[in-house]
């Protein structure tokens, strides 16, 4: 048992830093891909359909992949994402103009899933359903630590060396996570085994069970929450005119607070239950959007966008956990799938739907339909939880 359970350590203690990798690679394109396509002369929408077309493929063939890593196992989906997020990285590099933004773009995002689906079913299946949440927590403050790393990366390499170079410097850091995924000298999960009915029927079938519905239904609403602050915070920073740097330092509130509760999951979980810190969450999240139009100055907005922070970014691991305790074994990685697909789905609608809000009623609507829609799922998670 003993063995076992360093053998588990030893796999989550390499998908971290693989993980880490190859998040820095998609955090840090999309930023080049945007100052690329403009220094380019690209328009702001021509950018803001580059920024869509990370999310456009994943949306679309997210579920087809985590079936995929449930018959043939995860090891190659995560080797074919990882060799796909190089590919993607260094197009820009040997090939220079906006049709090549427009093919990593898309090949960036896909792969990125490739490789995160497996990564998040191998997570999954490290422990039982005492040690997901952690598991998961730990391999999310990978991303977190990635989140901040990435933009930095791409911005210090444009500055210092121009765009060109700063796609080969994303590249190369896909070496180490290709290396280790193909000498294949650690365990990951194989195929899953296809018992009874459980196997069988579609995307309708897993939505009729309904906890694992209502549990996609909340991390589609925390998704939403976090592109909606990505997208909209910076619009409404400069409309109360704060410079750049200011925004940035916002910004990085948010994903600061992210890195912090994930820090502290592990004690949480020994006093809260997934579906406990789930409700808080939402509530937390949506009492900040809610305040966020009464904020004038960086100090304020900073702090607001910190506490959010500590509430959408404690709902990653919790919501892995619960997938992985509620979907049929047979099909994890489907479920997976399932979850990521809404995720991207919200990365398109999200700046469609509140833009057109934005544009038509100003940006208070924008904060407060939001701190509507998630306090109104905390509530509803609350009452399931007290059920």
């Amino acid at each position: 048992m003993t063995g076992d359970a360093g053998r588990r350590s030893r796999t989550l203690a390499t998908l971290i830093p693989l993980g880490t990798a190859n998040h820095t690679i998609l955090s840090g394109s999309r930023v080049i891909v945007s100052l690329d396509a403009l220094s380019l002369g690209a328009s702001p929408f021509t950018v803001g359909v580059l920024m869509a077309l990370f999310a456009v493929l994943p949306m679309l063939f997210a579920v087809a992949v985590g079936r995929l890593s449930d018959r043939i196992g995860v090891r190659w989906p995560m080797l074919a994402g990882s060799v796909g997020l190089a590919v993607g990285a260094a197009l820009p590099f040997l090939w220079r103009g906006l049709p090549a933004l427009f093919v990593s773009a898309p090949l960036l995002g896909l792969s990125f899933v490739a490789f995160q689906l497996g990564t998040q079913r191998a997570t999954g299946e490290l422990g039982g359903a005492t040690d997901r949440a952690r598991n998961f927590s730990l391999l999310a403050l990978g991303y977190s630590v990635s989140g901040l790393v990435g933009p930095l990366v791409a911005g210090f390499s444009i500055d210092h060396f121009g765009h060109a170079v700063a796609f080969a410097v994303l590249a190369a850091v896909s070496v180490m996570p290709i290396a280790v995924l193909g000498s294949g000298r650690f365990p990951l999960p194989g195929p899953q085994a296809a018992t009874g009915a459980a196997h069988h029927g579609g995307v309708r079938t897993l939505l009729r069970h309904r906890p694992l519905r209502n549990v996609l239904a909340i991390n589609t609403l925390l998704s939403s929450g976090w592109d909606l602050h990505m997208v909209f915070v910076p619009i409404y920073g400069a409309r109360i005119g704060l410079t750049a740097s200011e925004i940035g330092v916002v910004l990085a509130a948010f994903a600061s607070a992210t890195f912090v509760i994930r820090v502290l999951t592990p004690v949480i979980m020994r006093r809260r239950t997934e579906r406990q810190v789930l409700s808080w969450a939402l509530l937390v999240g949506g009492a900040s959007f809610l305040v966020f139009p009464y904020a004038q100055s960086v100090a304020t907005l900073g702090a607001l966008s910190f506490v959010l922070g500590l509430g959408l970014g404690s709902g990653q691991p919790m919501v892995m956990s619960l997938l992985h305790t509620h979907a049929p074994a047979a099909r994890i990685g489907e479920a997976v799938g399932v979850r990521m697909s809404l995720i991207q789905a919200a990365s398109v609608a999200v700046p469609l739907l509140f833009g057109a809000v934005g544009s038509s009623l100003g940006l208070a609507p924008v904060f407060w339909s939001m701190g509507a829609c998630l306090v109104s799922g905390g509530l509803f998670a609350r009452r399931r939880e007290q059920g």
